[in-house]
């Protein structure tokens, strides 16, 4: 077998050791105000042999938070929380970005700050429940429309918390552009019923992703900025018309922006090859995930079909997966009841290999 997996790369101004990311993972642990924890840079510091760690999503305002326990990257204590988290990935030679999270209509009050709003392109309610420690599972909100003269100020959210991750010593940003989260919500004709700039038109549509990439690389330099995406990913009842269309004409207006990488997520719909229309329009480097196990991420880059591999399930149980896929170790199992329980257990419990 090949080692492309363990060769360095660089996306943009991000200098991997090895092309294995560590893909993000919601894990519902924050402490007080949402702030990373102790706990936190532990299970970042255990992982940090990965070539990249992406984050957890976090939320860039109290607006943005959509699950119980999730951090956020706007406040001064969440900063310096973040600052520990990467402070200790750096010193095991690791690299990090944040992921930038906004969850727009997915979310529910009784998660969220008393003063926050959830907010979305449309006030369209999402289908389905969410978990809150409070009440148990609840159904989503009732979101309210944003004004046209209140999207300015939402894609200043991304530019704060892109400065706020750099002053946390993220090394980049990524946009969060999927699993039926804000800028899908406007992406998507499902969700965005407007008449004005953002709605109607595909090109309509795509304005507030592009928008909010140009304010976060107006912060941070495009080299240090990624998008991740999932075409046609029905996640939290999402629906397009026509994703083919939408990623088509959104990756060729990405195009001239030379972000860093394009983070892509195998599309569930067998009409869409997810991959092979980021190659076609987006024409930068690409992290490629859902799926892969070793000998498929070595095959895809052998290909040169993708730049790196990101691995999310398998990071859960072995912090050591790089070692571990590196020396030909098996790969221990994870707790599924575990997932997003508060706490050490199924978190920062799991052993490295003898």
């Amino acid at each position: 077998m090949s080692a492309h997996l363990f060769e360095p790369v660089q996306l943009g101004e991000l200098k991997l050791a090895n092309r294995i990311v560590m893909a993000p993972m919601t894990r519902s642990r924050a402490g007080e105000g949402d702030a990373p924890t102790a706990l936190n840079t532990e299970y970042y510091r255990q992982r940090a042999s990965a070539g990249l760690i992406v984050s957890e999503g976090a939320q860039p305002s109290i607006h943005g938070k959509g699950y119980c326990r999730t951090p956020g990257i706007h406040t001064e204590a969440q900063i310096a929380g973040w600052r520990a988290v990467t402070g200790a990935v750096h010193a095991e030679g690791g690299s990090m970005v944040a992921q930038i999270m906004h969850c727009g209509r997915v979310g529910s009050r009784l998660n969220k700050d008393p003063d926050a709003e959830t907010v979305a392109p449309s006030a369209v309610r999402a289908n389905g429940k969410i978990y809150t420690d409070a009440a148990g599972m609840v159904d989503f909100d009732e979101p309210r429309a944003l004004r046209l003269d209140e999207i300015s100020g939402v894609i200043g959210e991304y530019a704060h918390a892109t400065r706020s991750a750099l002053v946390a010593g993220f090394d980049g940003v990524e946009l969060h552009c999927t699993s039926g989260y804000l800028p899908a919500q406007f992406l998507s004709t499902g969700t965005n019923r407007r008449s004005d700039a953002y709605g109607g038109s595909v090109a309509n549509r795509v304005r507030f992703v592009i928008e909010a990439l140009e304010a976060m690389i107006a912060v941070a330099g495009s080299a240090r900025v990624g998008m991740r995406i999932c075409p046609g990913n029905p996640f939290n009842d999402l629906h397009d018309d026509d994703p083919n269309e939408t990623f088509a004409t959104l990756l060729d207006a990405v195009r001239p922006l030379r972000l860093a990488y394009l983070h892509v997520i195998r599309s569930p719909r067998r009409d869409l090859d997810a991959f092979a229309l980021a190659r076609t329009h987006f024409g930068g480097p690409l992290i490629v995930n859902d799926g892969f196990d070793q000998a498929r991420a070595e095959h895809v880059l052998a290909a040169g079909e993708a730049a790196a591999v990101s691995f999310g399930r398998a990071y859960l149980g072995n912090p050591d997966l790089v070692r571990r896929m590196r020396e030909g170790l098996a790969l221990a199992d994870f707790d599924a009841a575990t997932l997003y329980t508060p706490g050490p257990k199924g978190y920062t419990d799991y052993p490295s290999a003898p």
